[in-house]
């Protein structure tokens, strides 16, 4: 008899453990008012409380600072589960595991990582980043925010847009350009309290959907930036600051793969249930061929982008970052592989696939929303067919390009 291996990607008991009550905390309160928050456009309070009392925040806050010290793969598991029932939510929890809080652990120094991280772990205040702006969203070289010197200090003016949960957060990472700084080079960050002198929120978008997350327009006029508040320093001679922050961007690829999974998943379970549970002229519309290829089609998309996902992650390490191009990959692959599962399962459910009183347009609308952010589709395209026209390869870990 032939035997088989062993699933590399096979979670651990803690791992198993963890999944286990980040469903038992999604099913019980985070689904019952995901429509809610989608409706009223409503910051999901409830959801940040439940998530807070479970102390899931702190999953990949370092010890030291009162998290769980875990990695990547443990932060994948918990957004899985939690965008599995509402995406809104899961974006609170993407927020502090692979926005600011994960920038600062690794690239901050001692003074930002002991005024900020304790927050973080306990989920005593949430943080945002502001990237893009009116003419610089994936082109992140046309950005014009700014430092100016103030002392030891600087200045910031700064205007940011789309930036998701800004108007309810109260630390922003900005990124922006240090004196002297021209295209990529001496690009930088900085991580500003967002209740200083000199911010204000201009408003909110309203967005087709992630309605229960908002996106805020922040404007920083002459911002006090202390010298401890500088997170990565840009240097007008090269572009070093600027590859520091976009490897980083990584670990939130990783998270928006992982959302976007959990979200197909979720449709995709209840467009086999509804099929199962349909019956027309005394069939259950799950024993027609022809649904049955469309589940068969939906599943092997899912797996496969979750499987992208799983290496990239594993290739991180407890302590690394997720590789580029692996991470790319996964991303793209989870985007459309979502897209595709979602519109399937409304597809599936007919006329009641395309009405509100069904969870499955929701969720649609939600994932398109996830292949805009944290580079687009077409951003990872790029950057993937750039490296493979180079040579490179993901055979190994350890990949080179042999025509460089």
């Amino acid at each position: 008899m032939a035997s088989h291996g062993t699933d590399p990607f096979a979670e651990n008991e803690d791992q198993q453990a963890l999944r286990k009550l980040a469903r038992d905390v999604a099913e019980r309160e985070l689904a019952p008012m995901a429509r809610h928050w989608d409706e009223t456009e409503e910051f999901p309070q409830a959801s940040w409380d439940a998530l807070r009392k479970a102390e899931l925040f702190g999953i990949t806050i370092g010890e030291r600072y009162g998290g769980a010290g875990m990695g990547d793969i443990e932060a994948a598991i918990v957004l899985e589960e939690l965008a599995r029932v509402d995406v809104s939510s899961a974006i609170l929890a993407q927020l502090i595991f692979n926005g600011p809080p994960r920038a600062i652990e690794h690239l901050g120094n001692d003074a930002l990582r002991e005024r900020w991280l304790p927050l973080a772990a306990t989920g005593e205040a949430l943080f945002c980043i502001g990237i893009s702006e009116t003419e610089a969203g994936s082109a992140v070289n046309h950005m014009r925010a700014r430092l100016t010197p103030d002392g030891d200090g600087y200045r910031l003016d700064a205007y940011k847009n789309y930036v998701t949960g800004g108007h309810k957060a109260r630390a922003c990472l900005v990124w922006c350009r240090f004196p002297g700084s021209e295209g990529t080079k001496g690009i930088g960050a900085v991580v500003v309290d967002l209740e200083s002198d000199g911010v204000t929120c201009a408003g909110t978008h309203v967005k087709m959907g992630l309605r229960g997350t908002s996106e805020a327009e922040l404007a920083f006029d002459s911002v006090y930036v202390a010298p401890e508040d500088v997170l990565v320093a840009g240097d007008a001679s090269n572009n070093d600051g600027f590859k520091t922050l976009i490897a980083h961007i990584n670990h939130e690829r990783c998270g928006n793969a992982a959302m976007c999974i959990g979200a197909a998943q979720g449709a995709l379970e209840y467009a086999v249930r509804y099929i199962n549970e349909r019956v027309v002229g005394g069939r259950a519309l799950a024993e027609l061929q022809g649904l049955q290829w469309k589940a068969a089609d939906m599943a092997t998309r899912l797996e496969g982008a979750r499987l992208l996902m799983l290496r990239a992650l594993h290739l991180a390490g407890p302590d690394g970052t997720p590789p580029a191009l692996e991470t790319a990959m996964a991303k793209a692959s989870a985007n459309l592989a979502a897209k595709f599962v979602c519109d399937e399962a409304i597809q599936l459910l007919g006329g009641y696939g395309y009405s509100r009183e069904y969870p499955v347009e929701r969720i649609y609308r939600d994932v398109r929303g996830l292949c805009i952010g944290a580079g687009t589709v077409e951003i990872q395209r790029n950057y993937i067919g750039s490296q493979v026209v180079r040579g490179a390869t993901t055979v190994s870990p350890a990949w080179r390009n042999p025509l460089a």
